[in-house]
């Protein structure tokens, strides 16, 4: 079955119609569909999938064929699969394509990395990379291959495509309006990401079906690895923009903890269509029918001196209207800027402007830098309240989850053509799960286990 397609060099060679074609390695997890969600003009509609039989492949080809049979802009996806029990070595061998999209189980996420980089494959890896300390000293070699390799090893984040995250980073980049990023205290805080997320999910329309395993932190990883992973890369991205992040000076862990989400068999049979906990799951399960999942993790460490928190809930199901949310506070001398996402936001993310001395003066400051936002998201306003100001937001900049994994990708492949990351990428992609892993360690160690 080998198809004849060749591996191309990422440097060096000219941009023509359809230079990338990728594989799809082992899809468990949805985020391997939203990155096919729409099409790209430089990416063959000839995808090849590598995967062990099963429902996660299953749901997988489900969602790509949703997307090639939807009303409004249809995709045309080819899927080819492979799914005997050799469909690693298969994938390895063949190399029917130059870009491979790994999201999914994170047990053996790390040896897919490593060998995936090792046989010259680009990889676009769904986060986490990895989801524990002895992983750490893989991926530091899977990074330094790649860059032996010529090809480029690059996670999906998504939140940086949040209109409202990219804009409390463009006002915290202005003096006049935010002044200077505090340092803060092990108490509060320079910088707050707080994100809370659900277990039962719609995702492009349908009620999400998760992986069995997904509930079992040596397959998924704990909160406190997992979608922690985001806010540590929010914390590093918007307050040291550009700069390299040395983990070995600049990052240290002060405190962290663990705790579980309880979930009753009923919930899990609702979003698992199974009747049963499987047998990995039993050592986290009470009494046969509630499952205890340490879902959730709270980081309290120093970045280049800053003080941060990041810290990840879950939740089985949002309340009505809800859905998952973020909180963040950045704190200048100046003000501070806060996304607040609750109830009286109606569940969206709103950015504010919350002065430290609201006085004519910085009103009139604050106006002035507005033209420099403006200039880059055309439509951007303010509008006063008793605290500061509301940024109001067009909704065209309002895309939603979904769409950002489109946005990380087209951002990929713009680095592909150059033949290179920016210089801070890589390094900060290891910083950032050093903090994760390290806190992992540090919580296990305490055994603060709150929850019911």
């Amino acid at each position: 079955m080998t198809l004849g397609l060749s591996i191309l060099s990422t440097v060096g060679y000219s941009q023509t119609s359809k230079d990338f074609k990728l594989i799809t390695l082992d899809p468990g997890h949805f985020h391997a569909a939203l990155v096919q969600k729409s099409m790209y003009p430089e990416v063959s509609p000839l995808v090849h999938v590598y995967a062990p039989t099963g429902a996660d492949v299953n749901f997988h080809l489900d969602r790509i064929n949703s997307y090639n049979n939807r009303k409004e802009q249809p995709t045309n996806w080819q899927e080819k699969v492979y799914t005997d029990s050799d469909y690693f070595q298969k994938m390895l061998a063949e190399k029917a394509g130059n870009i491979v999209v790994i999201a999914g189980n994170n047990r053996i996420k790390s040896d897919y990395l490593e060998k995936s980089v090792n046989a010259g494959f680009n990889v676009l890896a769904d986060k986490p990379m990895i989801i524990n300390g002895k992983d750490f000293e893989k991926l530091k070699k899977t990074f330094a291959n790649a860059t032996k390799k010529k090809v480029l090893l690059y996670d999906i984040m998504t939140e940086r495509y949040e209109i409202s995250t990219m804009l409390q980073k463009e006002f915290s980049m202005i003096s006049a309006v935010f002044g200077k990023l505090e340092k803060g205290t092990l108490e509060n805080p320079a910088v707050t990401k707080e994100s809370v997320h659900h277990f039962y999910k719609y995702v492009s329309g349908s009620v999400l079906t998760r992986p069995s395993w997904f509930m079992d932190v040596n397959q998924q990883g704990e909160g406190i690895v997992d979608v922690t992973t985001h806010l540590v890369d929010l914390i590093q991205w918007e307050c040291f923009p550009n700069q390299i992040i040395d983990y070995q000076k600049d990052i240290k862990i002060n405190e962290a903890h663990h705790w579980t989400t309880d979930m009753t068999l009923s919930q899990f049979k609702t979003i698992t269509k199974t009747q049963t906990f499987p047998d990995y799951l039993k050592k986290d399960v009470v009494n046969d029918t509630l499952l205890k999942v340490f879902s959730n993790g709270e980081i309290n460490y120093q970045l280049k001196g800053v003080h941060a928190k990041a810290s990840v809930i879950w939740a089985f199901k949002a309340p009505e209207g809800g859905g998952d949310t973020h909180y963040s506070i950045m704190r200048g001398t100046k003000a501070n800027l806060i996304i607040r996402q609750g109830k009286e936001q109606n569940y969206k993310p709103t950015l504010y402007i919350e002065p430290i001395i609201n006085s004519q003066q910085y009103e009139n400051e604050l106006m002035q830098s507005l033209k420099l936002i403006q200039a880059k998201f055309q439509g951007i306003a303010l509008k006063k309240n008793a605290k500061g100001w509301e940024v109001e937001i067009p909704e065209k900049y309002k895309e939603g989850h979904e769409a950002h994994f489109g946005r990380v990708t087209e951002k990929y492949f713009e680095y592909l053509k150059k033949g290179k990351l920016p210089s801070w990428e890589v390094p900060n992609m290891i910083a950032k799960y050093y903090t994760t892993t390290q806190a992992l360690k540090m919580a296990q160690k305490g055994k603060k286990q709150h929850g019911k």
